[in-house]
């Protein structure tokens, strides 16, 4: 069965004063990384106007300019958000799951939809109206969690693999560091006082004040 975006889902459109809003959770196009990679908060500025969008908990956030760059989020929390960015939400959740639709509006055939009906050409935005009318199939609602489950477990790999490769960079840090502490900055060494040289070969490379001797690392070894 096909239906339109429209016809299942509305764009939110909730406000509160700024002043009661929480800075905290803040979603602008800046702070939404591209390729699917979510949010990173917080974000660098907050609204000035006296009233702010909100969104809640389990909304999709897509960030409207540049639809290209594939800036989207499904929050796990309630927060705030510029007016670049569209909030998708079921309008009946018994017949459209959130997870569905967040594995339909991630999809590139939805994003290559919005860029080629976005408006503009240095900074193109999407078309509300021409995305509302998108198309999407709607299965009965345990196919649906079925195959948004799919999706949404390969993205929990993925955002477990960042934060493994940040914390190997971490550990580079410490390990670079606690080695460099064991060598006094006022005493002066050779590079034979440091590593065992394994070869004599070498090249001259050329940097903005003076020619320096380059070694490659497979020349080296630790005593």
């Amino acid at each position: 069965m096909k239906v339109s975006l429209k016809d299942v889902t509305i764009l939110v459109n909730e406000k509160i004063d700024s002043k009661l809003a929480d800075e905290k959770y803040y979603v602008t196009t800046e702070n939404m990384l591209p390729n699917r990679g979510g949010v990173s908060f917080p974000a660098q500025s907050f609204t000035t106007a006296k009233r702010v969008n909100i969104y809640n908990k389990s909304d999709i956030l897509v960030s409207n300019i540049r639809p290209y760059f594939k800036k989207i989020w499904f929050a796990n929390h309630g927060g705030t958000r510029s007016g670049d960015i569209l909030t998708f939400r079921s309008k009946d959740k018994s017949r459209l799951s959130q997870e569905y639709l967040y594995m339909i509006l991630q999809s590139d055939s939805f994003f290559d939809y919005v860029t080629k009906t976005s408006k503009g050409t240095k900074m193109p935005r999407g078309d509300k109206k021409a995305i509302m009318n998108f198309k999407i199939d709607l299965p009965p609602i345990d196919e649906q969690l079925k195959k948004a489950e799919s999706v949404l477990t390969i993205e929990r790999k993925i955002k477990l693999n960042r934060q493994i490769n940040a914390n190997l960079v971490d550990l580079i840090d410490i390990i670079y560091n606690n080695f460099c502490s064991n060598f006094s900055s006022e005493t002066h060494q050779t590079i034979s006082d440091v590593f065992n040289v394994k070869s004599t070969t070498y090249s001259i490379k050329e940097n903005k004040d003076k020619k320096v001797l380059h070694f490659s690392i497979p020349n080296f070894e630790r005593p």
